[in-house]
């Protein structure tokens, strides 16, 4: 991962760009403060789905969650 200021990136944006067409990442700062990261789109798209991991799955034991709903209505009774 390289590390660059905002004023830098915006100077060389295009051999940070290059970098980032290689596989790096780009971490920018602005007054020493993290405020963007450029990543490849492969990278974007790998970044995204690995953050649903376990929500997507079906973890869920759905029989067990219609006993817990019926029983809430039948103690309402």
């Amino acid at each position: 991962m390289i590390t660059v200021s905002a004023t830098d990136i915006q100077n060389n944006f295009g051999q940070y760009l290059q970098a980032v067409q290689s596989g790096d990442e780009v971490l920018i700062l602005k007054n020493g403060k993290e405020i963007a990261r450029l990543i490849s789109n492969k990278s974007a798209v790998s970044y995204l789905t690995d953050s649903f991991i376990g929500v997507l799955h079906n973890d869920q034991d759905e029989e067990k969650i219609r006993e817990e709903r019926l029983s809430r209505y039948e103690s309402n009774d």
